[in-house]
C-alpha cells in the first residue's frame, strides 16, 4: 500500500530541500555556473519533481538559481542574490565569515533605522510606545538572568514594533533582515553572556525619545546602539 505524504510531510521535505540547496550555494558548495537538473534534485533528497520544482521556483525568487529548457538549473553568482532574504541572511551567516555578514547589515542598519526611530517620534500610537516600553523591561530582567533566548524575543519585539511605528511600509518591509541581524547575534555566540547594559539603556533611550516625541533623541539613541553592537560583533566569539 502506498502511502500519501500529507501537507505537513511535503512541506517538510520542501523546506528540506530550499534549506539544503541554499546554503550550500550561499557557502559556495554550489559554485556560480554550476548546473544541477530536478532530476538530479529528486534523488539526492528522496522527494517529488513537484516538491523539487516547488523549491527550485523559491529560489530562483531568491536570485539563487537560473532555470532554462534545455539548459537546466544554473548556479547564480552573489550579484544576482536578493540579499535582503531573510532566508539567504540566516543560511549565509550560517556560513563564511558571518562577522563580515553582520558587520555589513549593521552597516545597512546604520543607514535605516536611526530615521525609523525619528518617524516614530513622531508618528508612534500610545500602543506602540507601550509596546516598546514593556519590551525593554524584558531586556532588563532577561539581560540579568542571562536568558538569552527571552532577551532575544524581548529584542525583537522592540525593534519590529519600531519599524512599524515609522509608519512607513518600506522600512517595515526590513524587519526580516533586522530579525536575522539579532539573531544571528544570539545563535553564533556574538553575543555575551550577560547582554551590555549600555545598549539596555540606549534601547531605554530610545522608547523614552519616541514617547515624548524627540525625533533627534531617538535618532541619536538609535545611531549609538547599532554602534555599540557593530563593536560588539567585530569581537572575537565567545
Amino acid at each position: 500500500m502506498y502511502r500519501v505524504a500529507g501537507p505537513s510531510n511535503v512541506s517538510a521535505l520542501h523546506d528540506n530541500v530550499l534549506t539544503g540547496i541554499g546554503a550550500e550555494i550561499v557557502s559556495g558548495t554550489l559554485p556560480a555556473g554550476e548546473v544541477i537538473n530536478l532530476e538530479g534534485v529528486g534523488v539526492r533528497y528522496g522527494v517529488s519533481r513537484s516538491v523539487a520544482r516547488e523549491a527550485i521556483r523559491v529560489l530562483e525568487s531568491m536570485g539563487l538559481v537560473a532555470s532554462r529548457r534545455r539548459v537546466g538549473i544554473t548556479i547564480q553568482p552573489v550579484e544576482r542574490w536578493n540579499v535582503f532574504d531573510p532566508r539567504v541572511i540566516r543560511w549565509r551567516l550560517e556560513s563564511g565569515d558571518r562577522t563580515v555578514q553582520l558587520v555589513s547589515l549593521s552597516e545597512l542598519r546604520r543607514g535605516f533605522e536611526p530615521t525609523a526611530a525619528a518617524l516614530a517620534a513622531r508618528r508612534a500610537d500610545p500602543h506602540q510606545c507601550r509596546i516598546m516600553a514593556a519590551a525593554v523591561s524584558d531586556m532588563v530582567m532577561h539581560g540579568r538572568s542571562g536568558d538569552l533566548e527571552s532577551y532575544l524575543l524581548a529584542d525583537k519585539v522592540f525593534h519590529q514594533t519600531l519599524l512599524e511605528a515609522s509608519g512607513n511600509e518600506m522600512f517595515r518591509a526590513l524587519n526580516g533582515v533586522v530579525a536575522e541581524v539579532l539573531t544571528g547575534r544570539t545563535h553564533h555566540g556574538m553575543m555575551p553572556e550577560n547582554p551590555n547594559p549600555v545598549a539596555i539603556a540606549l534601547h531605554d533611550e530610545v522608547a523614552r525619545a519616541i514617547r515624548l516625541r524627540d525625533e533627534d533623541a531617538a535618532e541619536r539613541a538609535m545611531r549609538n546602539i547599532i554602534d555599540e553592537a557593530m563593536t560588539d560583533v567585530s569581537q572575537p566569539s565567545r
